[in-house]
């Protein structure tokens, strides 16, 4: 069978789920890796599929995501502002935005007032009128970032229904910006009265059982500690792309030989059958899947010891 017929019945096969909306807009679909493995093909030609479908419009490469399905109800006007057309006028806010975006696509680790002042057009001097330097903006951009989303002001029914949404929507927030994860270790909280917002919810959820001020807090920063040390590794996913310039998967190809020794010494029967099985099978390390799973586990574990109470 020649490359090309079976290249396109990939294509058809996804092409129908996302456009019957098995797979939403950013959504992520299958790797190189697993599309090899479920297909039966070559590398090359799940690269080739997927690159049919990014070059109609209907998936592309997302920082630290892979490859998600794209929009495709956002319209392209196309139109361009004139030359002569008169900016908005410089605020905070626009400094502060402007900064998130750049640590957004870019990472924390390149941001930089003169690169802030690039983007907005304005003179590199001109966003210190604003911000004393690069340290207070980006406090200024976290507090901003967590308070992008709060909470009903009809709290869901028991504690575990309030746990678990407070720790979905910290995830979606380390999921929209990335660099959140890198600011302070979990021993120096910033103060910042956006993140006060979420520690309040996860505190209240767990008020009324009893508990001294120490439990209250250890409980509260092991669930915060949880999705922080989850979310780490969305940014060190990028910048490990940055740095050696492979992707996940060409990266794990690089790594076969080496692993292949581990496997073929005989001292780890468990971990090579796993890691044979999944190589078989295509297995994707899905962080949102690693983080419910670990979510539950985690609650499961502090049910029994409040039961106890």
């Amino acid at each position: 069978m020649s490359t090309g017929p079976r290249y396109l019945g990939i294509v058809a096969d996804l092409r129908r789920r996302i456009e019957q909306g098995e797979w939403p807009p950013g959504a992520k679909v299958p790797s190189t890796r697993r599309i090899a493995a479920e297909w039966g093909v070559a590398a090359a030609t799940a690269a080739k599929a997927l690159d049919t479908l990014a070059r109609d419009g209907l998936v592309r490469a997302e920082p630290r995501s892979g490859t998600v399905v794209a929009d495709t109800r956002r319209p392209s006007t196309g139109k361009h502002r004139p030359a002569h057309a008169r900016q908005p006028e410089l605020t905070r806010e626009r400094v502060v935005r402007a900064a998130m975006a750049i640590a957004d696509a870019e990472g924390l680790g390149v941001l930089s007032m003169r690169g802030v002042a690039a983007r907005l057009g304005v003179a590199p001097m001109s966003p210190y009128r604003h911000v004393a330097g690069k340290d207070e903006l980006v406090v200024l951009m976290s507090d901003a970032a967590f308070g992008e989303r709060g909470y009903p002001d009809r709290p869901p029914a028991g504690w575990r229904a309030r746990l678990e949404l407070c720790a979905r929507t910290l995830w979606s927030l380390y999921r929209r910006h990335p660099w959140l994860a890198q600011l302070t270790p979990i021993t120096r909280p910033l103060p910042l009265p956006n993140l006060a917002v979420h520690a309040e919810w996860a505190l209240a959820a767990l008020d009324g059982f009893g508990l001294d001020a120490a439990t209250l807090c250890d409980l509260h920063v092991m669930l915060f500690s949880y999705v922080h040390g989850v979310a780490i590794h969305l940014e060190r996913e990028q910048q490990a792309l940055g740095a050696s310039g492979l992707s996940e998967d060409e990266w794990m190809d690089s790594q076969e030989p080496a692993m292949e020794a581990i496997m073929g010494s005989g001292r780890y029967p468990t971990f090579a059958r796993m890691f044979t099985t999944l190589s078989r099978d295509g297995y994707d390390l899905d962080l949102d899947h690693l983080f419910e799973l670990g979510l539950r586990s985690l609650l499961d574990g502090l049910a029994l010891r409040l039961d106890r109470l």
